[in-house]
């Protein structure tokens, strides 16, 4: 089985930065592809970020040129590089692995809180 575990939220004031990380085990991370999602209390989860076993990336556009989503194939993990949070980015963030006809596996998020 997958196991993904998120790390790195935190409180952080508006303008600042943060990096999340996902760690996963198992061994079909290299050919998966992977994603951050996030919520806010009372609202509906969206995706933020993904990218694809051969490193193809998107972005929502409401964190399109401050967030930069990355993976390290050899450490089994992803990163979510956040600049210039903002109060609206407050949200649990959450850790995606798409495998087709393999699998779909979430972790338990981290919370993230920009305020002041």
């Amino acid at each position: 089985q997958v196991q993904l575990v998120e790390s790195g939220g935190g409180l952080v004031q508006p303008g600042g930065s943060l990096r999340l990380s996902c760690a996963a085990s198992g061994d079909i991370f290299s050919i998966s592809t992977m994603a951050w999602y996030r919520q806010a209390p009372g609202k509906q989860r969206g995706l933020v970020s993904v990218i694809t076993s051969n490193g193809k990336t998107t972005y929502a556009d409401s964190v399109a040129g401050r967030f930069t989503i990355s993976r390290d194939n050899a450490k089994n993990t992803v990163y979510l590089q956040m600049n210039s949070l903002k109060p609206e980015d407050t949200a649990v963030y959450t850790c995606n692995l798409r495998l087709p006809s393999i699998g779909n596996y979430w972790g338990k998020g981290t919370l993230v809180t920009v305020s002041s």
